[in-house]
C-alpha cells in the first residue's frame, strides 16, 4: 500500500506538472531572454510585476498609467496581521489619470494594452490605443541610481488634432495619519518647478512618511504647459495640466517622484522635496541613460542557457527579481517577497541567508554583503533574545524587521522554536568571507556574528547519557515538525556554525573554545534501520513540508557519500505534498540529482520547482503550486543554486568558489554562468 501511494503521488505530479507547461508555454511569446510581453491583460487575472532598485519597488497595474502599490525597503509600523510590524504600502506618487478630448482613459475605453517587461533595462512599459484619436506608451521605472526615486515617461501620439488633460493624483494610504499637503512652484531664469507634495504618519506615528512629485515637459521655460493644484479633501490633491496637440506630431512628458522616510532621514518633508527636484533637473535623458548604465552593470554577471529559450527567460527573470530586491550598501536584507507586495509583513527569515544570498553571493558579493551587514547591525538584539531564553551568545529571531527583535506572531511557533536560523545567519557570514578573502570584515562583522551564534549553541545543546549532544524541542527546518527533538537541519547547521567558529578564529588568531568542535563532533543525527536519515528523532515517514534531511548534503556538505545522498532523496521525494510545499524544495532535489548525475530527474525537479507557481501575465512565482502570492524570490534564490551549483556544478570552498563537474539537462547544449565572484570568473559546462 505504501508504495501504491508514492506511485500515485508521483504520477499526479508529473500529470500536474504536465499541463503546467503547456499552459504556461502557450502564454509565452517567442522567448526573447529578455523580454517578458502581456498582450491578454485580464485584471480579473493579473498579478503585478515588479520594478524595483533595491530600495523602492512599484508593482504594475492592469489599469492604465497606475501603479497598483509602493513599497519602500525597511520601513515598518505595527498595524494589521498579527501585532507585529509590517511593511507599509506606500504614496503613490507616480498615479496618472490621463483625459483625451474630455473622455477619461480607462480599462474600458482602450484597445490593443500591451505590456511588456525589459528585463535588461529594468523598465516596464505599456501601450494601447485610445478610440481612433491617440496611441499611447509609457513607462515605469525605479531609477537605479536614485535610491528613493522613480519616473514614470509618456509618449502620446495624436491620429488626429486632440486636446489632453494629464493629472499627477496623491492620495494618502489608509492606513497613514495625520496627512498634510503641499504644492510649491519654484522660478528661476532657467526652470520653472512645480512640486506636489504629501506628508504622513506611519499607524502608530513611529515614522514620518513624504512623497513628491514634479513634471518634466518637453518645451523650454515659459512655454511649458500651466499647471493647476487641485485639493478635494484632506487626503488627496492633484497637479494637472491641459495641452492640444496636433495630428501626428508626438508628445513626450515625463512624471518623477521621490519618497522617504523617518527612517533614513531626520527631515524627510524637505529631503524628499529636494530628491524630486534632483531628478527633476537631471532630466529625462540623463536618467534613462543612468539608468540603463547601471543595469548593464549589473548584467555583467549574467547567466547564459543554450538550448532552451524557455529557461533562459525564466532565469532572467529570476535574477531581474534578486537584482530589482537588492541594494549595495544598503545593509537591508530581503523578504520572502522583496519588494513586489506586503507578503509575510516584510519580515527578514532563513529564507534571505539560505536561499537567496548564496546565488547573489556568485554574482555580486558586493550587493550580497548587505545581506550579512544587516545581521550584523541586529547582532545586539540576537544577544538580548538569547539571553531572554537564558541562553549566552545570540540567538537571532526567526522573523526580523528593522529593529533586530522577534516579529513572528505569537501564534507562529516558529517564531519561539526555529532555531536554526541562528546557524544560517553565521553559514551566510562565513561563506561571504570564503568568497571575499576580506579578512578585516572578518574580524570586524562577520567573527562577532560567527562567535555569538557559536556560544548561543553551546547553551542550548543537551549531554545525554552516551556523551552524545542533542537539541531539543525545536520547529524543524520542515516546520510541520513542531516541538521535536534532534532535528536533522537544526543538529547539522549548528554543527557547521561551531566548525567555523573554530576555523575563523584560527585564521584571526582568536581563542578557540575546545567546547565548539566538541560539541559539533558529538551532535546527534539519527537514522533509520536502512540506513535513511531520520529528520528527527520521533519522525517515522510523515509528510513533510519542504526539504530538511535533504539539507545536509546541501548546502551543508555534512553528508557527502553519493549512496546516501541518492538514499536520502529516493526517501524524502516522495514525502512531499504535491502543492502546499515551497518552491525551494524542489529546487533543491534538483541540485542534488544534478551533482548525481542523474540529468532527467534533476530537470524534472527544476521544471517542478517553479512552472506549476507560474502566474499570469509575466510569469511571476508563487510560493506553492497554484499559489497566489507573488513574487516568491525565495524559491527563484533556490532555483537560481540549482542552475549554478548543481547543473554548473560551482561550490563555495575555503579556497574560494570552484567549479567541479556539472550535469546538464539533456538538451541543454551548454551553461555560462559569468562575472562571477570579485574575478568576475566565468564558467562553463557543455
Amino acid at each position: 500500500m505504501e508504495f501504491i501511494r508514492y506511485i500515485k503521488l508521483y504520477m499526479n505530479r508529473i500529470s500536474f506538472l504536465i499541463i503546467a507547461v503547456l499552459l504556461c508555454v502557450s502564454q509565452l511569446h517567442a522567448q526573447n531572454p529578455w523580454i517578458v510581453e502581456a498582450d491578454n491583460i485580464q485584471p480579473d487575472n493579473y498579478y503585478g510585476v515588479t520594478v524595483a532598485n533595491g530600495m523602492l519597488g512599484l508593482v504594475s497595474s492592469p489599469q492604465p498609467l497606475k501603479v497598483s502599490s509602493v513599497i519602500l525597503a525597511g520601513s515598518y509600523d505595527i498595524y494589521g496581521r498579527g501585532r507585529v510590524s509590517n511593511f507599509l504600502n506606500g504614496f503613490n506618487m507616480l498615479n496618472m489619470q490621463l483625459s483625451i478630448n474630455g473622455n477619461s482613459v480607462n480599462s474600458n475605453n482602450i484597445t490593443q494594452f500591451k505590456q511588456v517587461l525589459d528585463m535588461k533595462q529594468g523598465i516596464q512599459t505599456s501601450s494601447f490605443m485610445f478610440k481612433d484619436e491617440a496611441n499611447v506608451e509609457y513607462s515605469y521605472l525605479a531609477i537605479r541610481q536614485l535610491p528613493f526615486s522613480a519616473m514614470l515617461d509618456v509618449t502620446i501620439t495624436p491620429l488626429k488634432d486632440i486636446t489632453i488633460t494629464a493629472a499627477n493624483i496623491l492620495e494618502t494610504p489608509e492606513a497613514f495619519r495625520d496627512s498634510k499637503n503641499f504644492y510649491n512652484q519654484i522660478n528661476r531664469k532657467h526652470v520653472s518647478i512645480a512640486l506636489l507634495t504629501s506628508s504622513a504618519y506611519s499607524p502608530t506615528g513611529k515614522l514620518n512618511i513624504c512623497a513628491s512629485s514634479s513634471f518634466i515637459f518637453p518645451e523650454k521655460r515659459g512655454e511649458e504647459p500651466q499647471i493647476i493644484h487641485s485639493t478635494p479633501n484632506c487626503n488627496n490633491h492633484s497637479m494637472k495640466f491641459t495641452k492640444e496637440l496636433k495630428a501626428g506630431v508626438k508628445y513626450h512628458f515625463s512624471l518623477v517622484g521621490s519618497t522617504i522616510t523617518s527612517a533614513y532621514h531626520p527631515d524627510p518633508l524637505n529631503e524628499v522635496e529636494r530628491l524630486t527636484i534632483f531628478a527633476r533637473l537631471e532630466g529625462n535623458d540623463r536618467l534613462l541613460n543612468k539608468h540603463r548604465e547601471a543595469w548593464n552593470k549589473l548584467w555583467e554577471s549574467d547567466i547564459v542557457i543554450e538550448g532552451d529559450p524557455v529557461a533562459q527567460q525564466d532565469i532572467h527573470n529570476m535574477m531581474y527579481h534578486l537584482y530589482s530586491f537588492v541594494r549595495e550598501g544598503s545593509a537591508l536584507s530581503i523578504s520572502p517577497m522583496g519588494l513586489s507586495g506586503l507578503g509575510y509583513n516584510g519580515h527578514i527569515f532563513w529564507d534571505a541567508d539560505t536561499w537567496m544570498f548564496p546565488a547573489l553571493l556568485l554574482l555580486h558579493p558586493e550587493m550580497a554583503r548587505s545581506f550579512v551587514d544587516y545581521r550584523f547591525d541586529r547582532l545586539e538584539a540576537a544577544k538580548k533574545n538569547a539571553f531572554e531564553h537564558g541562553f549566552r551568545g545570540a540567538m537571532y529571531p526567526w522573523e526580523s524587521s528593522d529593529s533586530g527583535f522577534e516579529e513572528t506572531p505569537v501564534w507562529a511557533l516558529s517564531g519561539t522554536f526555529e532555531h536554526h536560523i541562528s546557524g544560517c545567519v553565521a553559514l551566510a557570514a562565513w561563506n561571504y568571507y570564503l568568497v571575499t578573502k576580506d579578512k578585516e570584515w572578518l574580524k570586524e562583522k562577520g567573527f562577532p556574528i560567527i562567535r555569538a551564534t557559536a556560544d548561543f549553541w553551546l547553551d542550548r545543546v543537551e549531554k545525554n547519557e552516551q556523551g552524545k549532544y542533542e537539541i531539543r524541542n525545536v520547529v524543524a527546518a520542515d516546520e510541520w515538525a513542531e516541538n521535536v527533538d534532534n532535528d536533522a537541519f537544526t543538529n547539522g547547521v549548528a554543527q557547521i556554525n561551531l566548525e567555523v567558529a573554530a576555523n575563523a578564529a584560527g585564521i584571526l588568531q582568536e581563542k578557540v573554545k575546545k567546547q565548539w568542535l566538541e560539541v559539533a563532533k558529538n551532535l546527534m543525527i539519527h537514522t533509520f534501520e536502512n540506513g535513511v536519515t531520520k529528520e528527527h528523532k520521533t519522525y517515522n515517514g510523515e509528510g513533510i513540508k519542504q526539504a530538511d534531511v535533504n539539507l545536509l548534503a546541501y548546502p551543508l556538505g555534512i553528508i557527502q557519500s553519493p549512496p546516501q545522498i541518492k538514499k536520502d532523496l529516493e526517501y524524502y521525494e516522495v514525502r512531499v505534498p504535491e502543492k502546499d510545499t515551497p518552491a525551494m524544495t524542489q529546487a533543491i532535489f534538483s541540485l542534488l540529482y544534478a551533482r548525481l548525475g542523474n540529468k532527467e530527474k534533476a530537470y524534472h525537479f527544476f521544471k517542478d520547482a517553479y512552472v506549476p507557481n507560474l502566474n499570469p501575465p509575466f510569469r511571476v512565482i508563487a510560493e506553492t503550486k497554484g499559489g497566489t502570492n507573488p513574487y516568491f524570490i525565495t524559491g527563484a534564490g533556490g532555483i537560481l543554486q540549482t542552475v549554478m551549483m548543481g547543473f554548473g556544478g560551482l561550490e563555495i570552498t575555503p579556497a574560494g568558489i570552484v567549479q567541479k563537474k556539472g550535469s546538464l539537462p539533456g538538451h541543454w547544449k551548454s551553461l555560462t554562468i559569468k562575472g562571477v565572484g570579485l574575478e568576475k570568473k566565468t564558467f562553463i559546462v557543455k
